[in-house]
């Protein structure tokens, strides 16, 4: 299956917007995925909600509300670009955006179930023997919960890449800077002849998303087994 330059275009900006996406979302998760295990606090269940939240709104929400708090004249959007000259507005990290905020949820619930698998008595007698909270996180309770967080950044990586709404609403449908997969399928699909183009990222999106799911299952296993569960 022969690609053009446009198809690759669009697959290689997908490929970056998602990791950027991942990498830059991660450390968040992380910390927000042990604050609902760990901690107790007056509006926890707010906070739970508002991080889920991205599951139920439909997409388009999502890009709208990204659109007047970070836009070039947002309320955020308009500070960043005055005091730093940093804008998302109309470019592939403003894509990252809205695919990070759409896949957020899935990321810190996958870590979220792994660390309340994780035995808090293991925790506890690290500290009964000296060690500081920071050392107890990084050397126990991030190892133990290293399947999860493998499952919540494949499963993060996978929804980025088939973000549309969000993206399309945010930052719109830019050759070469925002048209990532699923709007380049979007532009072939609107465009008269381009059925064999659109059908070819079909096939492409499609076997992007089932190796993203076998890799999160043999990645999880694979975690699983380094760690002796």
């Amino acid at each position: 299956m022969m690609l053009t330059d446009y198809e690759w275009q669009a697959l290689a900006l997908s490929l970056k917007v998602a990791s950027v996406a991942v990498i830059c979302s991660l450390p968040l998760g992380i910390l927000l995925a042990w604050v609902l295990v760990r901690t107790h606090f007056p509006g926890k269940s707010l906070l739970d909600s508002l991080i889920h939240l991205p599951l139920v709104l439909p997409p388009v929400v999502i890009g709208y509300l990204l659109l007047i708090a970070m836009g070039r004249r947002g309320f955020i959007g308009e500070w960043l670009y005055h005091w730093f000259g940093f804008s998302f507005s109309f470019s592939w990290r403003g894509a990252a955006l809205a695919s990070a905020v759409v896949a957020f949820p899935l990321m810190v619930r996958a870590i979220r179930l792994a660390l309340e698998a994780v035995d808090i008595r293991f925790e506890q007698a690290a500290r009964t023997l000296g060690a500081g909270p920071w050392k107890v996180f990084f050397t126990i309770t991030l190892p133990l919960s290293l399947p999860g967080v493998i499952v919540g950044i494949v499963l993060a990586f996978a929804r980025s890449l088939g973000e549309f709404g969000a993206t399309i609403t945010f930052v719109s449908n830019i050759p070469g800077e925002t048209r990532t997969l699923p709007l380049a399928m979007y532009t072939l699909i609107e465009t008269p002849g381009a059925e064999a183009a659109a059908a070819r990222l079909c096939v492409i999106a499609v076997l992007l998303s089932l190796l993203a799911l076998l890799a999160s299952e043999w990645l999880a296993r694979w975690g699983r087994k380094r760690i002796g569960l």
